[in-house]
């Protein structure tokens, strides 16, 4: 990550969250060290005495930087979720970056906490005590062990309000709480939102699915997004899938629920329009929950729930776009499965070329991922009889 730059306005800066440790010093005895005799309020001056009984935190920004300008929102909803709670009160003190107190001003404006008058010599002596040299940066003031700087954002960034106090203790504690929704047995823990029980339907938004029906099912959670061209094919696979079980009555034992990973609201309704599934509403955090409690990295991705509702597998995706509704229940049993009933049947085959009274070219055996037979002009999959001479196949069962 970059130090703060001589010239603010040419260097952009990447977001950090610096974490020190301080268990010599309060916040009010460093302030007070270095000259502060009062902080900064949307109201005007508050004392320093409003820091006492409160977990403080040192946050050094500045207006011309992007990265802030994009955190200190995502910071301000913690900051109030937090206080609104009212168990353990959290103050944040702005220390600015900015080389003019009319960029303070603005900076300053968007915060709901306080802030140490500006003063760049001061701010620069701060900065120099806590070892700051990139911004955005906040510094905890505790006792307490903290995560390493990429795990402070991280937690920050998943967690939102439920990071807080920030230490490592807590962080092992929320992925304690995460292993347990994803594995812990429990589908409608992990797929109720607060306050909701239900899942949308695309029908204009007025269908719910309540969550407990799912209870006792195979679930997929499909994991993508409107704008992502991998998604649209994907999707295109997963509804042939989806339809042909249905037909064959298997959706009573499977379902699957769409977590959409798009941006904005109107991307998300257009790709939840035309989905036959229920999916998660776009407002529910759960969306994001879903993806940090699996990982997800990248999409499109099919999680697989088992009816015992803990993760089954994680590559449904590659079972779907390989097997289509043949791998139900797309778990790694079931590829072993299809892969051992496909080798037997290749052994039964075999190697020779075969003819077919309505083809004048010897057939040979092989594998294709799709092909239209010849014959009964059904779609075909895996092994066939084909013509290496013309474009001519055959479902082995249609051989004459």
């Amino acid at each position: 990550m970059p130090s703060l730059p001589s010239n603010p306005h040419t260097t952009l800066c990447s977001l950090h969250l610096g974490a020190l440790a301080m268990s010599d010093q309060s916040a009010l005895d460093v302030l007070a060290s270095h000259g502060v005799t009062c902080l900064l309020s949307s109201h005007g001056q508050v004392p320093l005495s409003s820091l006492e009984n409160r977990s403080v935190c040192i946050l050094f920004s500045a207006n011309w930087c992007r990265p802030c300008r994009t955190f200190v929102p995502q910071l301000a909803r913690l900051y109030e979720t937090v206080n609104a709670a009212g168990e353990h009160p959290l103050e944040i003190l702005f220390v600015s970056s900015d080389h003019d107190e009319k960029a303070f001003d603005e900076h300053f404006r968007c915060m709901p906490w306080l802030a140490v008058p500006f003063d760049a010599s001061l701010h620069g002596r701060l900065n120099k005590h806590y070892r700051v040299h990139r911004i955005p940066s906040l510094v905890p003031l505790t006792s307490e062990e903290i995560p390493g700087h990429d795990e402070l954002i991280g937690m920050i960034e998943d967690y939102g309000a439920e990071a807080f106090p920030f230490t490592k203790k807590r962080l092992e504690e929320l992925k304690l709480l995460d292993a347990s929704r994803r594995e812990g047995g429990n589908l409608e823990r992990l797929l109720a939102g607060e306050g909701r029980d239900c899942l949308l339907l695309s029908d204009g938004g007025a269908g719910r699915l309540p969550v407990p029906h799912l209870v006792g099912k195979t679930v997929g959670l499909y994991f993508g997004a409107s704008w992502s061209p991998p998604c649209s094919d994907f999707t295109q696979q997963l509804k042939e899938a989806y339809a042909e079980l249905k037909a064959a009555a298997r959706d009573q034992c499977f379902e699957v629920i769409f977590v959409s990973t798009d941006g904005n609201k109107e991307e998300f309704e257009a790709g939840t329009s035309s989905m036959p599934w229920p999916f998660i509403p776009y407002e529910d955090k759960s969306r994001k929950d879903l993806c940090r409690i699996f990982g997800i990295r990248r999409i499109p991705a099919l999680i697989i729930v088992g009816r015992d509702g803990r993760t089954a597998s994680r590559e449904g995706r590659e079972m779907v776009s390989e097997y289509g509704a043949m791998g139900f229940p797309f778990t790694a049993e079931r590829r072993r499965e299809i892969e051992e009933a496909l080798r037997e049947e290749g052994e039964k085959l075999g190697r020779r070329e075969v003819k077919d009274a309505r083809h004048e070219h010897a057939l040979k055996p092989g594998m294709a991922k799709a092909y239209v037979c010849d014959s009964c002009k059904r779609e075909g999959r895996f092994w066939a009889l084909s013509c290496e001479d013309c474009n001519y196949d055959l479902h082995p069962t249609c051989l004459n």
